[in-house]
């Protein structure tokens, strides 16, 4: 049997995970960052992107989050998400257009256009794409 942590994805909606993984990789500030059991304490923030747990039976799991919290502690592993959504509930037609409509924006230049806004809306698109992609790869 494989060592495992107990795990927690959480959003402002709802529970999205909940179990025993042997791993965990996430997009922090700072880059990827893959938790395995007896890791060291520690808070940081995440970035727009997939989370990848292997649960306690080796199956693996892809979960969009938004951006939040990945919080470790000896034996709890809990992410905070803005948003969570499974890579399977993913629309990627809404996606692309997401995409689209912040490249767009960015495009034109307005006067009036927030260009954190845009760049924001660009960037969580594109992670919801890569999300996307990385669900295909493991299937």
């Amino acid at each position: 049997m494989a060592i495992t942590v107990q795990c927690d994805i959480v959003s402002a909606e709802q529970e999205i995970f909940s179990g025993s993984v042997e791993t965990l990789v996430a997009a922090g500030s700072y880059g990827d960052l893959g938790v395995y059991p007896g890791h060291a304490p520690l808070l940081t923030t995440l970035q727009p992107g997939p989370v990848r747990v292997v649960k306690q039976n080796g199956d693996e799991e892809i979960i969009f989050v938004s951006g939040g919290f990945l919080e470790v502690q000896p034996h709890r592993v809990t992410v905070l998400a803005d948003t969570a959504v499974r890579a399977n509930d993913l629309d990627e037609a809404a996606a692309l257009e997401a995409k689209k409509h912040a490249q767009d924006l960015l495009d034109q230049q307005h006067a009036d256009l927030d260009i954190s806004r845009a760049t924001a809306e660009l960037a969580e698109a594109v992670a919801r794409l890569r999300t996307i992609q990385q669900f295909r790869q493991s299937k």
